[in-house]
């Protein structure tokens, strides 16, 4: 590969998110494009709806309605795959050159997890590295890697707090 894949955004006919997603991926199956195409999505949130009688239910909605992300290698060929799958209106982006999600964007979507790795446990005492609680001292309380959160039960004013925290906002004591 040229370069590295970057994330970049579809736009589509409402209501053809998940019909366009299907098609991409398939595309890339018969194709053969998995080096230039790596990962469709549609951005999705879970809501809780009540309704008139007061019953709750949760419903998937699309945080993006009529978009798609799409990461991959942009070269002619991919672009001509993406932007000819049925439902597709072009690439966001100036003219016909479509750009690229930034970092930032891309941590801020959700859409690719860091994974950080963690040296603590539960019991363990760690140092709180970043953040309003920095410099102060605890114990880990609970790991949760998937959710990229960590417990840590801090010593204030005299009371003992469970503080919930990103991993990498904590290191293990020296």
């Amino acid at each position: 590969m040229s370069e590295a894949a970057k994330w970049y955004v579809v736009h589509t006919y409402s209501g053809y998110e998940n019909k366009v997603a299907t098609d991409i991926t398939s595309a890339v199956e018969n194709r053969k494009l998995h080096d230039l195409i790596c990962d469709v999505m549609v951005p999705t949130e879970t809501v809780v709806e009540v309704s008139d009688s007061g019953k709750k239910r949760e419903v998937e909605r699309k945080v993006f309605p009529g978009y798609v992300l799409v990461k991959m290698v942009m070269t002619d060929d991919s672009w001509y795959v993406v932007r000819n799958i049925r439902g597709v209106t072009g690439f966001v982006g100036p003219g016909s050159k479509p750009v690229p999600l930034t970092e930032d964007e891309v941590l801020a979507l959700g859409v690719d997890k860091k994974q950080v790795e963690v040296n603590y446990a539960a019991g363990d005492s760690v140092k709180i590295i970043d953040g309003a609680l920095e410099g102060f001292i605890g114990v880990v309380e609970n790991v949760d890697t998937d959710n990229n959160k960590v417990t840590v039960v801090v010593s204030m004013f005299g009371r003992e707090t469970p503080v919930e925290l990103e991993l990498d906002q904590v290191a293990t004591l020296d």
